[in-house]
């Protein structure tokens, strides 16, 4: 037997399943209700459209980037923005190619109705975005692989189903399960399931963990992963890549056994959705913390006061744009209220520990000596009228003591 041969027998065959959904659901009920509660509450959470807009588009970002660099895409945050949103034209690398390729796949699969059934017509559809215009010189868009053109992959080395009537039938037994056996399963366990017997398959040359990623996004779409509440799973996969490729093997090792698999997907999805749940609470806090400021400082009486309280909301306004600022920026950047002020700095100064007294604003000093500073988002829950207008008494007295000794 030559080297070739020992090489291919070693290997980890495809063989069909007997089920295509088969697991141990007691031992992946934790991870499913987990998964489930955390989907629910980023689901019902208030939220203005604007935060969840920008927070779904950064997830997009991370999944295009998440599903790319999996297979081995290499490219700088720079290259990323331009793979975004340059024209293919313009786009240097393979890699880049790879990314603008995705997300025209994961925008497309955006438009899908609910009711549509997915079939073999809509996973070709996937892999025909997904490489068109960056691996289609080497793998036929859309199209499952012929005969003698297999595929090895994984660690170990895992073998797709043969290439010719093999897949072909393998494929389209795939698209019947995926109408039929899997509506016996819980909707975010489907998604799943359908990812690893499409990765672990690999009907087609090129692009197959990047169709079967997109064709989990679709389904947990359908799950109500979608609009307000789409989650990377793909930056997940990433970020625990070799922990991803070992469920992913193990799965296959143990007769295509999802157990593994299910509670390692699902840990990523409750992860992400607290991710999402965490960015959007705090959007809600920074909001408080907003309406709040305006309703106490606009109060104000005095026309000194007030001219005090615009120069404080200005400050507090810059920082709750940022975690943390440095002070010298900070400084600059609020210029435009101090200029006509004899001491800008030293009024700066003043205000900052005034906001620091209120308990507004903190700061911490830096080993170079240089200071930054930022919001206390918790302020809103601590301040009440009472206190605030009582420290407010003394704010035009000069202050002892700075932050800044």
């Amino acid at each position: 037997m030559n080297v070739e041969n020992q090489t291919i027998k070693a290997m980890i065959h495809y063989q069909l399943p007997d089920a295509w959904i088969m697991y141990d659901s007691q031992r992946i009920s934790r991870a499913l209700i987990e998964a489930k509660s955390m989907v629910m509450s980023l689901r019902t959470i208030p939220y203005q459209r604007s935060w969840v807009d920008a927070l779904q588009q950064m997830e997009l970002k991370r999944e295009i980037a998440g599903t790319s660099r999996i297979e081995g895409a290499e490219f700088t945050e720079r290259e990323l923005e331009a793979a975004m949103e340059q024209s293919h034209e313009e786009l240097l690398t393979r890699s880049q190619r790879q990314v603008q390729a995705a997300l025209r796949a994961y925008r497309w699969i955006a438009t899908i109705p609910d009711d549509r059934p997915l079939d073999q017509d809509v996973i070709c559809e996937i892999h025909r975005l997904v490489v068109t215009g960056a691996d289609d010189d080497h793998c036929p868009p859309g199209t499952t692989r012929t005969r003698d053109q297999n595929v090895h992959f994984g660690v170990p080395r895992h073998r797709g189903v043969e290439g010719g009537a093999e897949c072909s039938a393998a494929f389209a037994r795939f698209a019947q399960a995926l109408q039929r056996e899997y509506g016996e399963h819980d909707p975010i366990v489907q998604p799943l399931a359908a990812h690893y017997h499409l990765a672990a398959m690999h009907p087609f040359l090129d692009g197959n963990g990047r169709t079967a990623r997109a064709l989990e996004a679709l389904m947990l779409q359908r799950a109500g992963l979608r609009d307000t509440s789409f989650i990377s799973m793909s930056n997940y996969y990433y970020d625990e890549k070799n922990a991803y490729l070992a469920a992913l093997a193990n799965v296959r090792r143990w007769q295509h056994d999802l157990t593994e698999f299910l509670i390692f997907a699902l840990r990523g999805i409750a992860v992400q959705a607290k991710r999402i749940l965490r960015e959007i609470q705090h959007n809600v806090s920074k909001e408080l913390f907003r309406n709040l400021m305006y309703d106490l400082f606009h109060r104000l009486r005095t026309p000194r006061k007030r001219v005090i309280a615009e120069r404080q909301i200005d400050i507090l306004k810059v920082l709750l744009d940022v975690e943390w600022m440095d002070l010298e920026k900070l400084i600059h950047r609020t210029h435009g209220h101090y200029k006509s002020l004899k001491e800008p700095r030293t009024a700066v100064i003043r205000d900052l520990d005034n906001l620091i007294g209120l308990k507004a604003v903190k700061f911490q000093k830096l080993d170079d000596g240089s200071f930054r500073l930022g919001v206390r988002l918790e302020w809103p829950t601590e301040i009440t009228e009472t206190s605030f207008f009582s420290y407010i008494k003394n704010l035009p007295k000069a202050k002892t003591h700075s932050f800044l000794q």
